[in-house]
């Protein structure tokens, strides 16, 4: 039996979109479920050209859940992407007598159930519509996977079909142009200005998952569920981080962070592929959720925190969880994508929906910059996002939220020389760089939360 207290009666996420959600049949205004084809429409294939599935995502919507109903709606949600994986899987490799109309139909139905489930558990103030059948059915689309092939990501380059094959035959399928040569990218990043005299930092350092603590698992968005996100997950910090840590347990446990900070961080992992799979090319979140090649272990891990602008920050509360990045912004849109590639030697240099290509010497760099605004109260909220902000470029944070310190990940990773990469995703996200993002819980102790807050607003380098 699970705990996982969220330490406030409610969850409040603000109005989000509940018109946008009636309205769920509009292309744009949904989110989308892709179904990568088994090959490029230029390449010759075996199998039917799968199109896009766009389906209502309900938990954009969510404003208010009691607490004792959040456990029930995270679980619905999850049971949601459990049906879009398995719905994936029945349209990339057909049973007999499976065809389109038959699977979308299963998944309808499927969805309708859940749907009610998580209407019943949200309550009448969660901001979901009264009746949530309308997002039961789910509409095929063609475009989002034609894109996204032009774009070189389609599931056959990076762990769709290719799970299928032999692993030598991986590198021959690999997408060439859903990267950039790091060196033809314009410099697109301004130097810093810090208006503020908060110009210190603060450093955990944590290592770079020596220990091998790997899992697919999601415990901020689906507490309680294994293989909740349906890709791995690399972590430092807290050494109990799985499903199933509840905060007593994440209080309870070591850590790897030097300064004693028992933090949970993490992130998708990055896979190369040399023609050599993990030993979880079988198993959930690996190659049955179509994640394959070899986990690359970070070479840096970089756990920073600062103010954005220098303006004074105040601490965060303990057992905080804040997000950033969306693991389906290949379908919802870009709108919370936060997730930036580099090299080293041109981190003035940003790419967002490709990988690089970094030069020889140099380290392929993922960015994850994190809300850096709270509303003072929750620590966490129903969709898990709304509790906290970005500031804008002046600093400022929305009415009525407190600066909090901004939590920076930035992972470094020696790729071989013209070995291709990418990062783990939902099945249907198709591996897309934009959907890269990262997870954070606080667990740090009073004494170290001030001692932070004290670092960065002295304008001293902690760490």
């Amino acid at each position: 039996m699970k705990s996982h207290k969220r330490g406030t009666s409610k969850r409040r996420a603000g109005a989000l979109l509940s018109a946008v959600i009636l309205g769920a049949g509009a292309a744009g205004t949904v989110a989308a479920v892709a179904f990568a084809g088994q090959r490029p429409p230029s390449e010759p294939s075996a199998s039917p050209q799968l199109g896009t599935v766009a389906c209502a995502d309900a938990s954009v919507a969510l404003d208010e859940v009691p607490e004792a109903s959040q456990d029930s709606v995270d679980k619905n949600l999850a049971d949601l992407d459990v049906q879009v994986a398995d719905a994936f899987n029945r349209l990339a490799a057909p049973a007999p007598g499976d065809n389109e109309n038959r699977v979308m139909g299963d998944l309808a139905n499927k969805r309708a159930d859940t749907l009610k489930k998580l209407a019943d558990s949200a309550g009448p103030d969660s901001g979901l519509p009264k009746d949530l059948s309308g997002m039961a059915k789910c509409t095929v689309r063609h475009d989002l996977v034609a894109q996204d092939a032009a774009k070189g990501f389609s599931a056959d380059g990076v762990g769709g079909a290719v799970a299928q094959t032999k692993a030598a035959a991986q590198v021959k399928s690999l997408p060439k142009n859903g990267f950039v040569d790091i060196k033809s990218v314009s410099p697109n990043v301004p130097a810093p200005v810090k208006k503020g005299s908060a110009t210190g930092s603060f450093t955990s350092q944590c290592g770079r998952n020596e220990n091998r603590h790997l899992n697919p698992d999601n415990v901020i968005v689906a507490p309680g569920v294994s293989n909740g996100a349906h890709h791995m997950h690399d972590y430092v910090g807290n050494v109990a981080t799985d499903a199933f840590a509840s905060n007593n347990k994440l209080a309870a446990s070591g850590t790897t962070c030097t300064n004693g900070d028992g933090s949970a961080y993490y992130w998708p992992v990055l896979r190369v592929f040399d023609g050599t799979n993990e030993k979880d090319a079988k198993a959930p979140g690996g190659g049955k959720d179509k994640n394959v090649g070899r986990i690359l272990q970070p070479a840096e891990a970089n756990i920073t925190y600062t103010s954005s602008v220098g303006n004074p920050v105040q601490p965060m509360r303990r057992f905080l969880r804040i997000i950033t990045g969306d693991a389906k912004a290949f379908t919802n849109g870009p709108a919370n994508a936060h997730a930036s590639w580099s090299c080293t030697g041109f981190e003035n240099r940003q790419v967002f929906d490709k990988y690089p290509i970094c030069p020889q010497g140099s380290r392929v760099v993922r960015t994850l910059k994190f809300p850096d605004c709270w509303d003072g109260k929750n620590i966490d909220s129903a969709n898990h996002r709304t509790h906290t902000a970005f500031s804008d470029k002046s600093g400022a944070c929305p009415k009525n939220f407190k600066a909090i310190p901004q939590l920076t990940q930035r992972i470094t990773y020696d790729v071989p020389a013209g070995v291709r990469f990418a990062v783990d995703s939902f099945p249907e996200q198709l591996h897309n760089p934009i959907t890269d993002h990262g997870d954070f819980i606080n667990n740090m102790n009073q004494g170290l939360l001030d001692q932070m807050v004290g670092c960065i607003n002295q304008g001293r380098r902690c760490g």
